[in-house]
């Protein structure tokens, strides 16, 4: 077998192939002879047609068979002869195989070159600081009063600024079309309410129907409506007044298992400083993925940049659909996000070639238990059992990608013990 390796650049690579023709003849041999078995051609028993009519008969079927078994193992051999190994499946072309000549193709992939991953000490890394100040536990209160706010029903006045209202609503454009909406409920003082809709509701009382038309101004944010005149008639149903709960010992009492407010209070510190701990963990992560990436002294090959763009997508989209939303009625433009995606997409495999280096040259790796406790803690998340995560991940040839997950996150590990890290003050 012949072959000839051309550099397209640092990371691709094309190699010809030639297989000798009596290797192809040989071949085509064996696919007539089974083909001469199984088919049925009229004028000749089953089985007995002869080696020179099949191949003429099933000349296309053939050669395409002859190539699909020659060419990857042709492939896989010139790449461990050349002792380079492709990071996806390569792309195969200008294929030319006819009985009596040399089969001969294309195959062009990436591959990743041989590379200093630098040195490990001159990582220098900063944490944020994780304290919490008075001021965010403040807020955190106040959102739990949000949250455990009451709407009471008003009685003997119209509508005041801040109520919740629940009423009827026509609203007719400069063309004349018409939509209507029941029950619809709206706070005054929303900024998601139109221009200047909320005065038109101030003191109409329960019952009373009233209808003013609403300017919408040029630069308004839905382009439909701006510039437009929309007239709106309003019934009004019924008034409530949203009401907040005093912060005091009875409310963190009704909260849950707290003694008073002081309690509550140091309950709410706690987790907002174990939330920040882990948002300062996740960004000095993220400054060592970026230092790692910038160590990479060539341009990363595409086709796992494509590969880390799918994962992406297809992790993006599984979101949409645990929030209940079809991914194919999301509205968004798929080709502009994935675009968007591409400079994170292309950091993250570069991170990712210099932590599988560090992987190979420390002697990173996995234990079996450490695997176990892996697939155990998954099917803890997942509600299942570790023996049914298990076989799934067998029969998808999964654990190996566990594994090559463990001895990434060891290889972290093992940078952030090397690196330099100040910490905010």
């Amino acid at each position: 077998m012949k072959t000839d390796f051309v550099d397209v650049n640092q990371t691709r690579k094309n190699v010809t192939v030639e297989i000798p023709s009596d290797v192809v003849d040989a071949e085509i041999e064996r696919h007539a002879r089974d083909y001469s078995r199984k088919a049925r051609v009229p004028g000749f028993r089953p089985g007995k047609a002869p080696a020179r009519v099949i191949k003429q008969r099933f000349k296309d079927q053939i050669l395409h068979d002859v190539a699909h078994d020659l060419i990857p193992p042709a492939v896989d051999e010139a790449l461990r002869e050349r002792g380079v190994e492709a990071v996806d499946v390569p792309d195969i072309r200008d294929v030319t195989v006819e009985e009596g000549r040399p089969l001969t193709f294309t195959a062009s992939f990436d591959t990743v070159p041989p590379f200093e991953p630098g040195d490990y000490s001159t990582l220098s890394l900063r944490r944020p600081s994780s304290r919490v100040e008075e001021p965010v536990v403040d807020q955190a209160l106040q959102r739990l009063r949000d949250r455990a706010a009451r709407f009471e029903p008003v009685e003997g006045r119209g509508v005041d600024g801040g109520d919740t209202v629940t009423a009827d609503l026509e609203r007719k454009d400069a063309s004349g079309a018409t939509d209507i909406h029941k029950d619809v409920n709206l706070e005054l003082g929303a900024k998601a309410n139109p221009p200047g809709f909320d005065e038109h509701l101030l003191g109409l009382e329960a019952g009373a129907t009233k209808t003013f038309s609403i300017h919408y101004p040029a630069d308004y944010a839905i382009t439909e409506l701006a510039g437009t005149d929309v007239s709106y008639t309003v019934t009004m149903k019924d008034i409530k007044r949203r009401t907040l709960p005093e912060l005091d010992d009875e409310f963190a009492k009704d909260l849950g298992e707290f003694e008073n407010l002081d309690a509550l209070r140091a309950r709410v510190r706690a987790d907002l400083e174990h939330e920040a701990r882990h948002a300062a963990d996740r960004e000095i992560r993220a400054e060592l993925m970026k230092q790692l990436a910038a160590q990479v002294p060539f341009e990363v090959p595409g086709s796992l940049v494509e590969r880390e763009l799918d994962r992406r997508i297809e992790e993006f989209a599984q979101r949409l659909v645990e929030q209940n939303i079809n991914p194919r009625e999301a509205g968004l433009d798929w080709r502009a996000f994935r675009e968007s995606q591409r400079v994170a997409a292309r950091e993250a495999v570069a991170a990712a070639l210099v932590i599988d280096e560090v992987v190979r040259r420390e002697q990173l790796d996995a234990t079996d238990d450490e695997v176990e406790r892996e697939v155990a803690r998954h099917a803890e998340m997942t509600g299942r059992t570790p023996a049914a995560v298990r076989a799934e991940l067998e029969k998808k040839r999964g654990l190996s990608r566990v594994r090559a997950g463990l001895r990434r996150e060891k290889a972290v590990d093992f940078l952030m013990a090397r690196a330099t890290i100040a910490a905010d003050s």
